[in-house]
């Protein structure tokens, strides 16, 4: 019989129940499938999690990966949850609120680009995870001492975590070399361009003067999370 995922969540608590497991002890434990499950997203992406590959990598049979995980869906939020839980949380000590939340956007960078496939589960069952619930609890903190009530500190808190995947999706992308393709393209753009759409194509040259690509990464990221400080200062204020 399936275990409910919160109890597969919280496994290691120790008011968790035991195992439902038939047959004798095994060497293995859910923790162990999701860590795996982890590292092969790590290597070569999310498409590459699938029970089969799990299974073989973990040298028991398909069955008998259900035997630890309910399902795909399910190993996905564990994963997540165990990415959440691995991660290191900014220390805030006597940081004010604009530099605890930096920390915070900052932290979370790392995070998605050190597990880029976190940003392909949209689960909502991740926040009754015991890592996300931690991590939750530790990022709303940055904004102590605000007057925000409860429910614009959390609006808040969800505010920074959607720029921060904006930015990390961005960066994560395929890189393209940008050089040659604007050597190949500029002269037949123009061509197509002429005298059209012309402060598109004034802010278009400063910017890609500044940055040498349409994109510059840093100046977004800087720039957007300045806005994003301001905006919220509006708030606190």
């Amino acid at each position: 019989m399936p275990q409910p995922l919160v109890d597969l969540l919280w496994s290691g608590h120790p008011d968790a129940p035991a195992g439902a497991r038939r047959g004798p002890k095994s060497r293995r434990s859910t923790a162990d499938v999701v860590a795996r499950a982890v590292s092969l997203a790590d290597a070569d992406g999310l498409d590459a999690v699938t029970v089969r590959a799990l299974a073989g990598d973990l040298g028991i049979s398909t069955m008998s990966v259900y035997t630890y995980v309910n399902s795909r869906d399910d190993l996905l939020v564990l994963m997540a949850d165990a990415a959440h839980g691995a991660m290191a949380l900014p220390a805030f000590g006597r940081a004010d609120w604009r530099t605890r939340v930096r920390r915070v956007a900052d932290a979370n960078l790392v995070l998605l680009l050190a597990h880029p496939w976190l940003l392909r589960i949209h689960d909502d069952r991740t926040a009754l995870g015991p890592g996300t619930i931690a991590k939750y609890d530790h990022e709303l903190q940055a904004f102590g001492g605000t007057g925000l009530d409860d429910l614009d500190r959390d609006a808040a808190l969800t505010l920074v975590l959607d720029f921060v995947g904006a930015a990390a999706a961005r960066r994560t992308a395929p890189p393209v070399d940008f050089g040659p393709l604007w050597a190949e393209s500029a002269g037949r753009l123009a061509h197509y361009l002429g005298d059209d759409h012309p402060l598109a194509q004034r802010v278009g040259r400063a910017a890609g003067e500044s940055m040498g690509a349409p994109y510059g990464a840093d100046r977004a990221w800087a720039f957007g999370l300045d806005r994003l400080l301001a905006g919220l200062a509006d708030l606190v204020d």
